[in-house]
């Protein structure tokens, strides 16, 4: 059952918007802008918030579809919401190693937040409202989502069980390990700051 919706989930995971996106409608490959990852971030930066929103949209979506789906095939199982948060959490290592890719994709922010919606909704637009707001205030993304995978652990830990905590932790710290250039260029003062993003894309669109 596990091994079941692992492999679905990573391969609704793998459906890589930004990359498929920009050799389509762009003939470019984003892994050849910016920081090289494929995902709506970089999107946005490369691209222009037209391109960054449709591949978040979509990107959040493949993390909801994963986890609804899980909950819908296996609704009568005991360990329901266990078995969400393994689909989540597959749904992320799929978007992040896409292995028609060479396992080069994104960071899984965006699917992650399709997970804690399709999990809780309420929660979840709560701990959306927490990494915007984050990201705001300090001027950095990542900041904002180590605060949002902090958050998610601490939901879970409080509603969940040990399982599921053990599965949220595990993809707090992928995110922190993902984001580990991030966090250097921001100590050294080098990592794009949120507002000039907005500005440099808003003039230039």
């Amino acid at each position: 059952m596990v091994i079941i919706i692992a492999i679905y989930s990573y391969l609704i995971g793998c459906f890589q918007s930004s990359y498929l996106i920009s050799k389509l409608f762009l003939k470019e490959d984003i892994r050849s802008y910016g920081n090289g990852n494929a995902g709506a971030s970089n999107m946005t930066v490369s691209f222009g918030w037209k391109f960054g929103a449709i591949v978040g949209f979509i990107d959040i979506l493949k993390g909801a579809i994963a986890v609804v789906l899980t909950a819908i095939i296996f609704k009568s199982n005991q360990n329901i919401y266990t078995l969400k948060y393994i689909s989540g959490f597959f749904v992320i290592i799929g978007h992040n190693y896409p292995f028609f890719m060479s396992f080069k994709g994104g960071k899984g922010t965006a699917s992650l937040i399709g997970m804690i919606l399709a999990i809780s909704p309420f929660h979840g637009i709560i701990m959306i409202l927490a990494f915007v707001l984050t990201s705001i205030v300090t001027n950095y993304i990542a900041l904002g989502t180590i605060s949002l995978v902090a958050i998610f652990a601490a939901y879970t830990f409080y509603t969940g069980n040990m399982q599921s905590f053990t599965i949220a932790s595990a993809i707090g710290l992928l995110s922190i390990y993902k984001h580990r250039n991030n966090i250097i260029k921001i100590i050294n003062q080098e990592e794009t700051k949120v507002r000039n993003t907005i500005k440099k894309r808003s003039n230039n669109d």
